[in-house]
């Protein structure tokens, strides 16, 4: 997980040792490394790679391009991870 304030909240930090009980673990993301935030990663991609500037051009436009892209994804559209390894 990132360490959005939501996920580091109170009541997620009282839930862990429950969590935990049960074999529920929680991961954190280290501070600045969106090349492991997978969210991060397709969102770079899409601005970068699948969407074209016309997509841009009112919200509608770019409402349906994200949909598009994300009805092609993993099927049309891949990433290769190994290309956002951090070593």
């Amino acid at each position: 997980m990132d360490n959005a304030r939501i996920h580091t909240s109170k009541i997620i930090r009282e839930r862990i040792p429950y969590w935990q009980a049960r074999g529920l673990f929680l991961f954190f993301l280290p501070p600045y490394s969106p090349h492991l935030n997978i969210a991060e990663i397709i969102w770079r991609k899409l601005k970068k790679e699948w969407l074209n500037p016309e997509d841009n051009s009112n919200k509608d436009s770019l409402f349906y391009a994200v949909n598009r892209c994300s009805a092609n994804l993993g099927t049309n559209l891949k990433i290769q991870y190994a290309k956002f390894n951090a070593n």
